[in-house]
């Protein structure tokens, strides 16, 4: 009962009652207007699909599925890839927090060093002039869960994917590292793959934060329920592999 009564308000809340005021509107055009009702009936149906739980997990488990963590991940330096923060949020030790998807990446990223005990560079700066700097939070959110401040290296100026590979290959050769471990998002690991092998540095990845399962899930009515956030997830896929391609053609 809770299962049905959960599917059936994907149609009552956005982005589903937007399905069905599209799929009205094509059945109401039908006899009137036939080629602009059938347009409007495949603008529902696609925009329906990727904003089921059931299409737009199986689109992130592939993306997510290029790079897998390695069994004994080894390495001379950990690489934290940026991914966004807050400027003012309250925090247990300042101001400021990073986002989501970035929290996974510093957690991960924390948990390898305490297991092998290599330097941690973060790469992320100020994105927007009236933005935090990401690489000041994230080392004061290392030092809290234990990394030492002797070990944590910063660079502060990326912007990009392209500038965190960029700007990040200038250090590790300069630091003398050759074995970085890559750490970001499943789904952002293989576009930073690309970038840094665009910079001629060859990376372990060790994607961290994934957002579908690695197997599907028994097939159930309630993941064909449109929810926003299978939409997001969706669009977050299709950005990713927009942005692979880009990089693949111009180099950024």
């Amino acid at each position: 009962m809770i299962a049905f009564l959960k599917f059936g308000v994907t149609f009552v809340l956005p982005p589903g009652i937007f399905m069905l005021i599209l799929f009205w509107l094509s059945w109401k055009l039908r006899r009137r207007e036939k080629e602009i009702a059938r347009l409007l009936f495949a603008v529902a149906l696609v925009l329906y699909a990727i904003s089921t739980p059931f299409v737009a997990s199986a689109l992130m488990r592939n993306l997510e599925a290029a790079h897998l963590p390695p069994e004994a991940p080894s390495g001379d330096v950990i690489v934290l890839l940026g991914g966004g923060s807050t400027k003012d949020t309250p925090d247990l030790d300042g101001a400021g927090g990073l986002s989501e998807g970035s929290s996974a990446r510093l957690l991960a990223a924390a948990r390898l060093y305490h297991r092998l005990h290599i330097p941690v560079l973060f790469t992320g700066g100020k994105v927007f002039e009236d933005s935090a700097s990401e690489a000041d939070i994230a080392r004061r959110m290392l030092l809290g869960l234990g990394v030492p401040g002797r070990d944590i290296i910063l660079e502060k100026d990326s912007k990009t994917t392209g500038e965190n590979a960029k700007y990040t290959a200038a250090m590790l050769k300069e630091r003398g590292f050759s074995r970085p471990l890559l750490v970001t998002s499943a789904f952002h690991m293989k576009r930073s793959v690309l970038n840094f092998e665009k910079q001629g540095v060859p990376v372990t990845p060790f994607p961290a934060g994934y957002r579908a399962n690695s197997k599907a899930r028994e097939l159930h009515y309630i993941w064909f329920g449109p929810e926003a956030s299978a939409l997001d997830d969706s669009v977050c896929v299709m950005r990713e592999e927009l942005r692979c391609f880009v990089t693949r053609m111009t180099g950024f």
